[in-house]
């Protein structure tokens, strides 16, 4: 690592930028960021991670060179939420996210998640997760959270993302929390567009506030502001990120909350079209933000730097504001940066994963139940000499699957086990897409119908995301050879052609099973003869649990954590 010294000016704006790189091998773009701008922090995402070897020989590249050029650790950052919010590859572990884990009703299911998701983490050499999400999704219409909240009380939240967030913390990872005041009561996407919430500060305190206030009084070391406007609260027409109002007089004065203030990527929509993202760093560090995320364009970042340079030479930004910032950051780095990968193997892996002070979970039986079977992989021999071996362990699988397996949810009639082979049940619904533009990019090697259709030996039919009346009519006749159907819907309120094919076929007379595997709102309205699940998520894991359910092999035990 590079000396350390007195930073020049850019050097410290350059401690205060986090961006990424396309591709799974960083480019001359981003060799020339961190050489020229000093840009001292990554953010990490699905398209730059192939498997666990390639991902922990970049993140070690990346803290060796960023290391060297600016003479401190890079905070490597991640959006692991679980769930339809996952980076990690195949060979990882990804857990399943928030609202399914709430479904379980077990708290120390959540806790269970954020250990072991820290556990892979910090192997895999990440040292920053951006999660857990304690927004409050109280607006069944909103495009953005929905599934990657807990539910739809403070309670519930509260109950859940804060043992998220004590696992994470446990095993060593930052954690921010997000998105501070709140971004669960909107039916705006601020990645595409600037939401306004017009609740008073008193209606913030009674609800949104809550989860967020808890989890500072847990010791919460790291919030994400929101690019959401509060005109009851801000006056002048900025978002929360750039609202001194929020960030300084709410958060850090009234809430008491003394860590790092991130942003959420300055170059989304809601502040890159409306404000330009240079405008909007300028705008977050005079909020009171410390730690700003360009995420995606370099021409972005130069822009940012040099218009945070031109603010404080020309008197606009105080030097001390900036002091402020990077000495915060400093901090964070100085605690996680220079630790590196951990070196947590199997065995500890195993040790009391789920164990959170609150009595044993089905997670933790499923992993001593592995261990005591001899189910446990075994870890090659480079795996255990690159620290690699908690990654995607058999005992951290085992605890993903079994948390899945009780978050699924019977929300309405009766379900009947499938047999397979019997040739009598139709599968269909669509493949899986980008539901947002948080949620990670949709692989196209699995579906619902195809996945059911294997595990049953049953017909399948893969239809688009929004059926037409053609389509429709030809799934409802193809459908006439059979006595039941099951459909998979993917946010069918969003496209509405799904409810209106299920509709169609529940009208010919099909015995109908609907699955949602997004959004659960889809079920509402179906009727006491529709059989109604909810899977939160269109997963390989959500799947697998699906299908050992659809057979009778288990019942559904999960409880929906929102009202219908």
């Amino acid at each position: 690592m590079g000396a350390r010294r007195d930073l020049t000016l850019r050097e410290k704006i350059g401690q205060l930028i986090v961006t990424g790189f396309p591709g799974p091998v960083p480019g001359e773009e981003l060799r020339s960021l961190i050489a020229d701008y000093g840009i001292g922090n990554v953010i990490l995402f699905s398209h730059n991670v192939e498997n666990a070897a390639q991902l922990k020989a970049l993140c070690d590249g990346l803290r060796r060179e960023i290391g060297e050029r600016t003479g401190y650790p890079p905070l490597i950052a991640i959006d692991q939420e679980g769930g339809r919010v996952t980076r990690l590859p195949a060979d990882a572990t990804n857990v399943p996210g928030a609202m399914a884990i709430a479904s379980t009703g077990r708290p120390e299911h959540a806790y269970a998640a954020g250990r072991l998701t820290a556990r892979e983490l910090r192997a895999l050499g990440i040292n920053f997760n951006l999660a857990p999400v304690l927004d409050i999704n109280n607006n069944k219409r909103n495009p953005v959270i929905n599934v990657r909240s807990y539910g739809d009380t403070a309670e519930t939240v509260e109950r859940y993302g804060l043992h998220m967030l004590r696992g994470l913390r446990e095993e060593g990872v930052l954690a921010s929390v997000k998105h501070f005041p709140g971004h669960g009561d909107t039916a705006v996407d601020s990645h595409l567009g600037l939401p306004a919430i017009g609740k008073t500060l008193e209606q913030l305190r009674e609800l949104e506030l809550k989860p967020f206030a808890a989890a500072f009084a847990q010791g919460a070391e790291a919030v994400m502001t929101a690019h959401i406007l509060f005109p009851e609260i801000e006056p002048e027409r900025v978002p929360a990120t750039m609202s001194r109002t929020i960030v300084t007089e709410l958060l850090k004065k009234e809430l008491g909350f003394g860590g790092l203030v991130v942003s959420d990527c300055l170059e989304m929509d809601a502040i890159r079209k409306f404000y330009g993202t240079a405008e909007g760093a300028v705008g977050a560090l005079k909020a009171g933000v410390h730690l700003l995320f360009v995420s995606h364009t370099p021409r972005l970042v130069r822009e940012a730097v040099e218009r945070i340079e031109q603010a404080v030479l020309g008197g606009e930004l105080p030097m001390a504001v900036v002091d402020e910032a990077v000495e915060k950051v400093l901090y964070y780095k100085k605690k996680y940066g220079e630790n590196g990968a951990g070196e947590a193997g199997e065995e500890e892996a195993e040790a009391g994963i789920g164990d959170s002070g609150a009595g044993s979970s089905a997670a933790r039986l499923a992993v001593l139940s592995a261990a005591s079977m001899g189910a446990s992989s075994a870890a090659s021999d480079s795996d255990s000499a690159s620290g690699l071996a908690v990654v995607g362990c058999e005992a951290h699988r085992r605890t993903a699957e079994a948390i899945s397996l009780e978050s699924v949810c019977l929300v309405g009639g009766k379900l009947e086990p499938l047999a397979k082979g019997a040739g009598d049940t139709l599968f269909v619904g669509c493949s899986p897409y980008r539901a947002d533009q948080a949620s990670s990019g949709a692989g196209g090697a699995f579906s619902f119908p195809a996945a059911m259709g294997e595990a049953f030996g049953a017909a399948h039919r893969v239809t688009g995301v929004d059926p037409d009346e053609g389509e429709i009519r030809q799934i409802a006749e193809q459908a006439q050879g059979y006595v039941r159907v099951v459909v998979g819907l993917a946010n069918g309120r969003d496209y509405p052609g799904q409810l209106k094919l299920l509709e169609r076929l529940r009208a010919d007379g099909r015995r109908v099973t609907a699955v949602a595997l997004g959004k659960p709102y889809d079920l509402e309205g179906l009727g006491e003869d529709v059989c109604a699940l909810a899977a939160f998520e269109y997963t390989p894991l959500a799947l697998r649990s699906l299908a050992r359910i659809l057979s009778g092999e288990t019942v559904p035990v999960g409880k929906l954590s929102l009202s219908l």
